[in-house]
């Protein structure tokens, strides 16, 4: 047996097995000239992109309308009636909004349930992102798909509604308006919605069903989309984190079913200014698009009443195919392994090529490997956030040179797997060994099968290399390429998640791929073990991390394009009249210390009112900020009555100034009944008490400056102890603050309200000792006792 040149040869052909499987995900490259009219044209939908996302279109802005106004207009050029659907919505997040629905319907020959397109239109507020990726890309997939579906004069049997939904990036708001309010919803059967979490790598398929997912699994594979990624694992995870889509309210509130098609790669563009054009991919944009005209295709033209099943599949894809068996199987599957290697290790017990003694110490160099691989792992990644400290400014915990600090774990983590390898195995007894991670594998499916259905595919592999093994007790004979291509179910379908958990999950979890790195190096044992130079391995691998760790430390800074986020806001106390700066951010740089000082004052009080964001950011820091004479808004006691032991309250709050967001809050010891917001309830309450988490009453996103009108009643004997925030976007461009701007390496922190003026007061009504003043229309800064109520006047405070 040859070693260097075999083993050379061996690690060649895993890397390009490798290759092979990551060109297989997505395109890997887009037509430069136009593709036919009745094709989907990558470069015709990222000039819709560039159109949509020339400027953030956040809800309330002005951009937000024009986007509204040109989405109107392209949907009428390729010949389609549109509608608005227009209303407040209240979601049981406390989040109130006026949404601005964009509707359109081709009808079909039968009239028989709906196909919905979905993609939402308005981008993120607070961080000054357009909305390029997210989500502008999808709108841009379904304008481009309907407008070649058009050409093409599909025939199709189902009628096909677009619905380009509004403030997503809110609180799912304009999809509940659709689900709960517009009389098309009852036609749905299905629904394609595309998203984006990021601006790059592959477009994955997540499903949302109530029940079985069986009929919808066996539909998509009938639709024979190019480059299917997916997997029922990635469902059963998605299904844990708080990441619900537009698609999750048509589920949860409609009853209605559908597919999700989004990409998750360049995740640190997420929700910031760098979501733009310049940073979303094509190849990406091109998935999305083969994606969608073979699903449009079949699904305007099957039966969507019977897309419904009460049984659900395990799934997945592999090159250029995709794979599925029911759940049921799972279980049986992995008893039926277990026996299989059972047998096979009697058989090669009987020929004298395997001992028990040996099996047993094959678990030495796989624990050891595992063990220390997660520990260093685990270590390795706090002591880089203890060394560069800056990864803390990205919340969503993937830093710019993250996908080298995978390959440099990755790297490590198999040098690691040689180490232990190398002192505590031969290549002569390599076989006997193989029965550690096969048997530690079937463990761990056993356990999956109840906790963790999704993941019964995983058994696959295991199956290949119990195979694997079998052929070797009853022939006693190595075949590099027999190993190498029983190895390749193990490399397409676990190799994948290595990279895929720390970029949907974050780095936080670059442990959990160290681990799978070692439990995949055991499946390819049969390859690696044969390696009789197992210590230079072991240098090798060591080596190539170091290099990954030398290029991640390089690139470990900020720089135009991978900019460096940051947040300011100012606060007025209205109760104190006092101000403050203040700050998210734990690292302060030349630009928020030009307001907060060189010497950190930590946040005092400011937490008491938390303001909600996707991670609860807290304040960190603040200084004392000159009183600037912002108006503050007018609160208007409409009515103000008690009636039995109930006292019944109407409050109008409105803005003298142009804002953006309203937060209001109560003391917690006070309970809500009959509680509606500028006229709605929560969606799907149930009962007339108010459901709140804390002292948080709900965050109003305001529109064209539309007052909040708050309507309910409390027990009369309740002290009435309320606060609002008022928030207007912005700081940046306020004449009364004249905020320098950033440097081009830096960028507004997303998740959290930022680059904003903010004005906390009591909620109150003042007893005026002198005479009336103005009507309320004529005083700036007031606050007014409706005529009706207790107190007939008002004084300023």
């Amino acid at each position: 047996m040859k070693k260097n040149p075999t083993s050379i040869l061996a690690i060649v052909c895993i890397l390009a097995i490798l290759g092979i499987i990551y060109a297989s995900m997505m395109p890997q490259w887009i037509s430069k000239d136009e593709e036919a009219l009745a094709d989907f044209s990558t470069e015709r939908a990222l000039n819709q992109v560039e159109i949509i996302a020339q400027k953030p279109h956040y809800v309330g802005s002005t951009n937000h309308e024009l986007v509204a106004n040109y989405l109107k207009l392209e949907l009428n050029r390729i010949g389609l009636e549109t509608s608005i659907q227009e209303g407040f919505t209240l979601n049981d997040k406390g989040l109130l909004v006026k949404s601005k629905n964009i509707l359109a319907r081709i009808k079909g020959t039968d009239n028989s349930k709906a196909l919905l397109l979905l993609s939402h239109y308005d981008s993120a507020p607070h961080s000054f992102s357009k909305g390029a990726s997210d989500d502008a890309s999808g709108v841009a997939t379904i304008l481009e798909g309907i407008r070649a579906f058009l050409y093409a004069k599909q025939p199709h049997k189902n009628d096909i509604i677009i619905l380009f939904s509004d403030a997503e990036e809110l609180g799912l708001n304009g999809a509940a308006l659709f689900v709960n309010k517009h009389p098309w919803a009852k036609d749905v059967g299905l629904v394609i919605n595309f998203e984006a979490r990021g601006s790059s790598g592959p477009s994955y398929m997540l499903m949302e069903t109530n029940k079985g997912n069986q009929a919808l699994v066996k539909e998509f594979a009938n639709a024979k989309a190019q480059y299917p990624v997916s997997n029922s694992l990635m469902y059963s995870i998605y299904k844990m984190l708080p990441n619900d889509t537009d698609l999750t309210v048509f589920r949860e509130q409609g009853n209605i079913q559908g597919f999700n098609f989004a990409f998750i790669d360049g995740h640190y563009n997420y929700h910031t200014q760098q979501d733009d054009v310049q940073h979303l991919s094509k190849t990406t944009l091109k998935h999305q698009g083969t994606y969608l005209m073979p699903l449009l295709k079949y699904f305007s033209n099957v039966n969507l009443n019977e897309t419904n099943s009460a049984e659900d599949d395990v799934y997945f894809s592999v090159p250029f195919s995709f794979i599925s068996y029911p759940f049921t199987w799972v279980f049986p599957m992995t008893i039926i392994a277990l026996g299989l290697l059972i047998i096979f290790i009697f058989i090669g017990k009987a020929k004298r090529v395997i001992t028990f003694r040996e099996i047993f110490r094959g678990f030495v160099p796989l624990l050891g490997a595992i063990t220390i691989s997660g520990l260093v792992t685990f270590l390795g990644w706090k002591i880089l956030l203890q060394i560069y400290p800056q990864y803390s400014d990205l919340l969503n915990g993937f830093t710019y040179n993250g996908h080298a600090y995978i390959g440099a774990f990755v790297t490590l983590s198999i040098a690691i797997s040689f180490a232990f390898y190398h002192h505590f195995s031969e290549a002569k007894i390599t076989m006997n060994h193989f029965v550690a991670p096969l048997l530690l594998w079937i463990i761990i499916n056993a356990f999956l099968a109840n906790s963790l259905t999704g993941a019964g595919f995983l058994i696959i592999p295991v199956y290949f290399g119990i195979l694997l093994f079998g052929i070797f007790v009853i022939t006693q004979h190595y075949s590099l390429g027999v190993n190498l291509l029983f190895s390749i179910p193990a490399l397409a379908i676990i190799a994948p998640f290595i990279v895929m958990f720390p970029v949907g999950l974050g780095l936080k979890i670059l442990f959990g791929s160290a681990i799978l790195t070692v439990l995949l190096f055991g499946l390819l044992l049969p390859v690696f073990g044969d390696f009789y130079k197992k210590g230079a391995w072991t240098m090798f691998f060591f080596a190539v991390s170091i290099g990954f760790f030398i290029y991640a430390g390089y690139h470990s800074g900020y720089k135009q394009g991978e900019a460096k986020s940051n947040s300011l806001l100012y606060v007025y106390n209205a109760n104190t009249n006092s101000a403050v700066w203040t700050t998210y951010d734990v690292n302060l740089d030349e630009w928020t210390k030009t307001y907060l000082g060189e010497k950190n004052q930590k946040a005092v009080g400011l937490n008491s009112l938390p303001l909600a964001s996707k991670y609860n950011s807290a304040f960190t820091y603040n200084a004392i900020a000159p009183v600037v004479d912002v108006p503050k808004p007018t609160i208007a006691f409409l009515k103000d009555s008690v009636v039995g032991n109930n006292r019944y309250l109407k409050i109008k709050i409105t803005p003298n100034r142009k804002v953006n967001r309203y937060d209001i809050y109560a003391n917690p010891k006070m309970t809500f009944f009959n509680f509606k917001a500028n006229g709605v309830a929560t969606s799907g309450e149930k009962g007339n008490r108010l459901e709140r988490d804390g002292g948080k009453i709900l965050c109003y996103y305001v529109v064209g400056n539309e007052p909040l009108v708050m309507d309910f009643y409390i027990n009369k004997s309740s002290v009435f102890d309320m606060d609002l925030i008022e928030s207007s976007f912005d700081l940046m461009t306020n004449p009364l603050f004249q905020i320098k701007p950033r440097s081009d390496w830096m960028m507004p922190t997303p998740f959290v309200l930022n680059d904003a003026v903010l004005i906390q007061q009591k909620i109150k009504k003042y007893t005026a000792p002198v005479a009336p003043l103005a009507p309320a229309t004529a005083v700036k800064d007031s606050t007014v006792i409706a005529k009706d109520s207790l107190k007939p006047v008002v004084k300023p405070e």
